[in-house]
């Protein structure tokens, strides 16, 4: 793979290329050194080397979370929860209508990762594929040891699928292995590949095990995922009755109860508890449903390289540019300060900088929410830290120790850049012990891919556009109930609501911009009016949409006239970016066949009609 060029390596041509792990359990593939496909000892003709292709398709679920500028991130600034906030180059994702075109970098930590997940969503595609295609060569101890491979590979097949539909739309969909070069592929319409995925998902439910050991695909994330698909072809009854399944199954429960490494503190409750990294995996955890395994040890033995880096992307970079009422600098990273705030909240750089929407305006009405609780360090606003420069302690400054202010009494400001500088965070999600870095940035830890509360709110969801606004609405309250906020009622519940409490409950766990462009489909499908007033159609998606109509309404920062970075970058957003453009690498190195580009990109004059079913061959 690193022989080819680079127009290649984003090129699904890639799906040829294949490197697997010889091992068999999901603990073993942490610690090992990938292998040559073509190795006797790795084999794919036994469980074990196809589930050695099943644990690599599992770590590349975990790369989205993990690193630094996280795949994760290009999410969340495609909706309206969060925007790039690194201020001081003109590289990064602000300014969409010039900086996010097909020929541009779009996989790289200093600017985007579109790009990553055309890449790497299509590598977990190939070896799902290789799994599915190798069944018949391999010997199985019994039917069901074969089911559950086939079940996890359909599931790691569809899980990419349903991600690239709504982040590309009509894309290539490749159901065979590829075993050499191919030049040829064409788009196929988005619906035909979730209709797809919908009926594998449905074959795969029965086959996997209800239970599996910690980080492995179960039935339930099967059906966690299935629910998603469901809901994105308008099939609510199907979607409730999925998210029923999970929800009713006996396997999951909402934790209601302190457990964990923090039980015994007090100060704490279950939402702080819920989200330590020390306890996502526990056995005693029934909440997880799928969860990504990253543990210190296994970087020491070579598994992994950076852990979560999370404290560093999304903790404003509280530590410069902030005065003192009387003009000193106020702030310091120094982990040897008296007040080692480093320590306590990381060295954060704000690149996934939270809007104020989902800062400040989901918030309004928190009361006693426990996922918005500055008293016990759930959430820290930017006036819950004090100045603690060491020099302000020697000169004897009277702000030494105090809250931090934004503005004089007469309007001045004391931070010059509220934009990477300043905003609200919940401490009890970010917060992840790094004890590598002297100034911490994001430790190893595990994280959840998918979680019982969001089935919660899907299924409220699909009892919403089946308009059964009681039955959504009690769903909504046993996320809110368990977090001690307010119940809504009936009459409250529309798709804004719902958005809100994914807003709080799922931050900077849910792909926030795939979900929210899913939303923006089925009002298109529908035709439903939505909150806002309007009605869109499939017809004319990329040009009007609720994705793009929901961002401008709620957040501020494309709406503020004169907004800039500090090198001058404005942030600006067309409704076309409802959809990523496909890289240009790949649609140029596809020379015998078409890739669509998406409307309002270079290249789309160049597009044919996509296919409109599945040929016969697979391919």
């Amino acid at each position: 793979m690193k022989n080819l060029s680079k127009k290649y390596r984003y090129s699904v041509v890639l799906l040829f290329v294949l490197a697997c792990i010889p091992l068999s359990c999901t603990k073993e593939f942490l610690t090992q050194e990938p292998k040559s496909f073509f190795t006797p000892e790795n084999a794919l003709n036994t469980p074990a080397g196809l589930n050695a292709v099943l644990s690599q398709a599992l770590t590349g679920i975990r790369a989205e979370f993990y690193g630094d500028g996280a795949p994760m991130i290009t999410e969340n600034i495609f909706s309206e929860v969060a925007i790039e906030g690194t201020t001081d180059k003109a590289g990064p994702a602000q300014d969409l209508n010039a900086q996010i075109l097909p020929d541009a970098n779009l996989n790289s930590s200093n600017t985007n990762k579109i790009g990553w997940f055309w890449e790497e969503f299509y590598e977990g595609i190939k070896f799902a594929n290789t799994v599915i295609n190798r069944l018949d060569d391999a010997e199985f101890d019994s039917e069901a040891q074969r089911n559950d491979i086939l079940g996890r590979a359909l599931f790691h097949r569809a899980y990419r699928y349903y991600r690239l539909t709504h982040q590309f739309g009509d894309i290539p969909f490749v159901l065979e292995e590829v075993s050499g070069p191919r030049l040829d592929f064409v788009s196929t319409e988005r619906d035909v590949v979730l209709r797809k995925i919908q009926e594998d998902l449905n074959m795969a439910v029965p086959m996997v095990n209800e239970t599996a050991a910690g980080g492995e695909v179960t039935r339930g994330a099967v059906l966690h995922l299935l629910t998603k698909v469901n809901l994105a072809l308008g099939d609510f009854d199907a979607a409730i009755a999925s998210a029923s399944q999970v929800i009713n199954g006996g396997n999951y429960d909402l934790m209601r109860n302190r457990f964990g490494v923090d039980e015994s503190n007090a100060d704490k409750d279950v939402t702080w508890d819920l989200h330590q990294v020390e306890n996502k995996s526990l056995p005693g955890n029934t909440e997880g449903i799928l969860v990504a395994i990253d543990r210190l040890e296994f970087r020491d033995r070579g598994a992994f390289g950076s852990g979560t880096s999370i404290m560093r992307q999304a903790v404003p970079l509280w530590w410069r540019f902030i005065n003192t009422p009387d003009g000193q600098d106020g702030m310091s990273d120094d982990p040897l300060a008296d007040i080692p705030l480093v320590l306590e909240v990381g060295r954060g750089i704000g690149r996934n900088r939270g809007t104020r929407y989902s800062t400040i305006d989901v918030w309004e009405d928190a009361n006693n929410d426990q996922r918005h609780n500055r008293n016990n360090g759930n959430w820290i606003d930017m006036e819950d830290l004090v100045y603690n420069e060491p020099q302000l302690l020697a000169d004897g400054n009277s702000f030494y120790g105090q809250n931090l202010q934004l503005y004089l009494p007469d309007g001045t400001p004391l931070c010059s850049d509220t934009i990477r500088n300043w905003y609200g965070f919940p401490q009890y999600k970010l917060f992840v012990e790094d004890p590598t870095a002297t100034r911490p940035s994001g430790g190893h830890g595990d994280w959840y891919i998918y979680r019982l509360a969001e089935t919660y709110l899907l299924r409220a969801e699909a009892y919403f556009w089946n308009n059964n606004n009681a039955m959504a609405a009690a769903d909504i309250n046993a996320v809110r109930e368990r977090a001690e906020a307010d119940p809504i009622d009936a009459s409250d519940v529309n798709i804004a609501v719902i958005l809100d409490e994914r807003a709080r409950e799922l931050y900077y766990e849910e792909p926030r911009n795939t979900e929210l462009t899913r939303i923006a489909y089925i009002f298109a499908r529908t035709g439903r009016t939505s909150y806002l007033g309007t009605s869109y159609s499939l017809d004319n998606f990329s040009q009007s949409n609720f994705w793009f109509d929901r961002i401008m309404d709620v957040t501020d920062f494309y709406n503020v006239p004169g907004l800039r970075t500090i090198f001058g970058v404005a942030f600006t957003m067309s409704p076309y970016h409802v959809l990523w453009p496909v890289p240009a690498p790949a649609i140029n190195a596809n020379t015998q066949g078409t890739i669509n580009q998406n409307e309002g990109y270079p290249g789309a004059e160049n597009n044919i009609p996509p296919l409109t079913s599945i040929p016969e061959s697979g391919e």
